[in-house]
């Protein structure tokens, strides 16, 4: 059995975030996501929605075995307790592939690292929590 893992903010649930979920869905037999706290997001707005909230809207995903919140000072943690065969990085996410992979020998962890394909975008989808945001105060402020 292949054991994948995705992670992300996954704040307001979005195609482009089923798109992942599915794409690494597929890479093995059981999907878990890690959902980042919000208090560990530095590299972008901080979550409208809750922890808890985002986490249940993530496990409530078909292709999703388990949805975990992220350790709240060490993101390896859960990735430990999992143990992945693959750990699945969205197509634009800010991770470096590399030092990820060094980090997860580090830690006596022996897991593929790969990237979630694009998603082809759609002109009436928003696939960005920012630019449905944008589009939510230009509509109704």
């Amino acid at each position: 059995m292949t054991t994948v893992v995705a992670q992300g903010t996954f704040d307001i649930l979005h195609p482009g975030h089923v798109h992942y979920l599915s794409d690494a869905a597929a890479m093995g037999d059981r999907l878990h996501v890690i959902v980042a706290r919000s208090r560990n997001v530095t590299h972008k707005e901080t979550p409208i929605l809750s922890d808890r909230q985002r986490r249940a809207m993530v496990d409530a995903l078909a292709v999703v075995d388990e949805a975990h919140l992220g350790h709240p000072e060490d993101i390896f943690v859960p990735i430990e307790r999992i143990d992945p065969d693959v750990i699945v990085l969205g197509h634009d996410q800010h991770h470096d592939e590399d030092r990820l992979r060094e980090s997860l020998r580090s830690r006596g962890l022996d897991a593929d690292v790969r990237r979630a394909s694009e998603r082809e975008g759609r002109e009436d989808e928003l696939c960005s929590t920012g630019r449905i945001v944008d589009r939510i105060v230009d509509r109704r402020c």
